[in-house]
């Protein structure tokens, strides 16, 4: 009976050692897979990484912007030209107003996606994602970017509506008698 017990341990560590084997084989397939990928991905984001992210919020309205370095100042808001999107000039003007102050409006593609809110606060939006932007492209602008207030985030929002309330604060009318 003792030599069949050893027999069987013997065979199942055999059975044992070539599974181990041949996960250890699979391990290291996937391992060379996973490499190759990596460095495909990797060559993926080096060629796509060409424009600077950054997210400006006002109000309800938030802005997605990516800034081109290579670019000769076109702005393009939700697949629209900016004097198409913004009609008026006040409102770009807000939007080109932190590339005025760092000087560096004819050097850069915008692209941005806008939704919520009204047109001053998409443009608001707008403004403090460019702002956002233009740190990563060189920290230096911080300064005058911040003495001009376009890093803040207003955070100013409608007060909501109470309930017995008209308004957020305004009350129904009251007789004393």
């Amino acid at each position: 009976m003792s030599e069949e017990k050893t027999i069987k341990k013997e065979e199942t560590t055999t059975e044992e050692e070539v599974i181990k084997d041949e996960k250890k084989e699979q391990v290291e397939e996937t391992a060379e897979k996973d490499d190759t990928e990596e460095s495909k991905e990797g060559a993926i984001k080096k060629n796509k990484k060409e424009y600077i992210y950054a997210v400006g919020r006002r109000k309800s309205a938030s802005a997605q912007v990516r800034l081109y370095k290579k670019g000769e100042g076109e702005i393009e808001v939700n697949k629209k030209d900016i004097k198409e999107y913004f009609p008026t000039t006040d409102v770009q003007d807000i939007i080109l107003s932190p590339l005025k102050v760092v000087g560096q409006g004819d050097k850069l593609k915008i692209w941005a996606k806008v939704a919520g809110g009204g047109k001053i606060g998409q443009a608001e939006a707008i403004r403090h994602g460019i702002s956002r932007a233009l740190l990563e492209i060189n920290p230096n602008f911080r300064k005058p970017l911040r003495k001009q207030g376009f890093l803040t985030r207003d955070s100013r929002i409608k007060e909501r509506k109470k309930p017995g309330l008209k308004r957020a604060r305004r009350a129904p009318q009251w007789s004393k008698r």
